[in-house]
C-alpha cells in the first residue's frame, strides 16, 4: 500500500491521541498548500489516508498537528505551560510514490518525536 498515513500517541495520558487535528499540506509554486484537515479517530488514527496511493506525487509535504489545542481539551491548563509550540510541523518529503510512508507522532505536553513508520 503506497501513500501516506499517520497516527498519534499521547505518551502523557498513555493512550492514542483522539481528536487531534491535522493539517496536511504540500510544498507547491514556493509555498506550503493546504491540502486537507483531518481529525483523529479513538485509536489516534485518521479514518482515511492522509494521501491515498493514487494521488501520491513525488514532493514535498507537511503534517501540522495541534497539539496545544488537543492539550487544552484534555484539560490542561495555559497555566501549566507547554513546551512544545502550540503546532509541531512534520516536514517529509516522497520520493518513491511506490512506497508507503506511515509519518506517526508521539507527544507529551513537553515534547514531540516523528519517524518513519510501516
Amino acid at each position: 500500500m503506497a501513500g501516506i498515513s499517520t497516527h498519534v500517541l499521547d505518551n502523557h495520558h498513555g493512550r492514542p491521541g483522539a481528536g487531534m487535528r491535522i493539517d496536511f499540506s504540500a510544498w507547491r509554486d514556493g509555498r506550503w498548500e493546504l491540502v486537507k484537515t483531518l481529525r483523529t479517530n479513538a485509536d489516534g488514527r485518521t479514518d482515511e489516508p492522509v494521501l491515498p496511493a493514487e494521488a501520491a506525487r513525488p514532493g514535498q509535504y507537511e503534517l501540522l498537528f495541534h497539539v496545544a489545542e488537543y492539550y487544552e481539551r484534555q484539560g490542561l491548563r495555559p497555566a501549566e505551560a507547554l513546551f512544545v509550540d502550540a503546532t509541531v510541523p512534520v516536514r517529509f518529503a516522497i520520493a518513491d510514490t511506490r512506497q508507503h510512508y506511515h509519518v506517526p507522532l508521539l507527544c507529551t505536553p513537553w515534547s514531540a518525536s516523528t519517524y518513519r513508520g510501516s
